[in-house]
């Protein structure tokens, strides 16, 4: 019997459960189609970002200011602003062209931390018949006095604006730093979340010595950011009924594996892809196929879970066994 290789993520069916990520490949459909002969199963497009959406809505608030002050009577000329399309008109063209283009389901991004446009974009999003959208909160809360309730509110709120607008599969993609990570799940869960993605990678600059200010610094992903996912996707799995990616770190078919074994729907790869090209997605697939008729599995559906943190078999090295056991096994002697 073959290893049944398909799965479930934001309520669509997948035939493999590795994903892209939100990358420069993603943008433009030549790409997309390459990644798709290379077996990607579903393809997050590159982000719409809040400030995108706040610089296009200025400018034209800005011309219509110009405008209104060349006659009284010109304000009758013009309607509303909340009545133009004054988003980036490209990235509804990039859904749709990719939309006819593929097969595979096609998800949009956006990336902010305020409601903002997303609301009215989500909505845009929707009627360019994206499959599902991808919410990348990204807030850096800077004020001593903002407390955690208060940035887990501003997550909740913007989350539940969307999805009492839209009816498109929404997961939001979080970052590993909240006080109570299964805490924060559960409340994004009750507002409609469909899913999570974990976890963002929150990009800090560093500091140009030379010209005395702060630069951006990227760095690619490694096989060990993989460990903050798989703990807590494992946690996470019993307890909700959110789909669950696994984002960071995947790299080998190793990583592909143990993300599916913790209890991930799907995986969603970047800096692999941006390293070494799209025929890694054919490499991972290979691979978890060889070890799942190995090890006797008959679909990643039975495999998936299998260490949960409610079905393995050492629960506590979820939690802070593992921490004592990897200080004493570093001890020197």
């Amino acid at each position: 019997m073959s290893f049944d290789m398909e799965t479930q993520y934001l309520g669509l069916q997948l035939r493999n459960p590795v994903t892209v990520a939100a990358c420069p490949l993603s943008g433009e459909v030549a790409k997309l189609l390459e990644l798709q002969a290379a077996g990607a199963a579903a393809v997050v497009l590159p982000s719409l970002f809040e400030e995108q959406i706040e610089h296009d809505e200025l400018e034209v608030a800005r011309m219509l200011d110009l405008w209104a002050l060349s006659s009284p009577e010109s304000p009758g000329y013009f309607p509303e602003l909340d009545n133009y399309n004054t988003g980036p008109e490209e990235y509804l063209d990039l859904i749709r062209e990719a939309k006819q283009s593929l097969e595979i389901p096609v998800i949009a991004s956006l990336n902010g931390c305020s409601p903002g446009g997303w609301v009215k974009y989500a909505g845009l999003i929707e009627r360019a018949e994206a499959d599902a959208l991808e919410l990348n909160i990204y807030h850096l809360p800077t004020r001593c006095s903002e407390s955690g309730a208060e940035v887990e509110q501003r997550y909740c709120e913007l989350v539940g604006s969307i999805k009492q607008n839209v009816d498109l599969p929404v997961s939001v993609k979080i970052g590993p730093y909240f006080s109570s990570i299964p805490g924060m799940a559960g409340k994004l869960a009750a507002t409609g979340a469909d899913g999570l993605v974990c976890f963002n990678r929150f990009l800090a600059p560093d500091v140009d010595l030379q010209n005395l200010n702060y630069e951006p610094a990227l760095e690619f992903s490694t096989s060990s950011e993989l460990r903050h996912a798989l703990r807590w996707i494992a946690i996470l799995r019993d307890q909700l009924e959110l789909s669950l990616a696994a984002n960071g770190g995947v790299h080998t078919s190793a990583d592909l594996i143990k993300a599916l074994l913790a209890g991930a729907d799907v995986v969603a790869l970047a800096s692999a892809l941006l390293q070494h090209g799209p025929h890694r997605i054919a490499e991972l697939i290979q691979g978890l196929n060889a070890w799942g008729e190995e090890h006797e599995y008959e679909s990643v559906q039975q495999m998936r879970g299998s260490l949960s943190l409610n079905r393995c078999p050492n629960p506590d090295d979820l939690k802070r066994a593992n921490y004592m056991r990897a200080l004493v096994s570093h001890t020197p002697k």
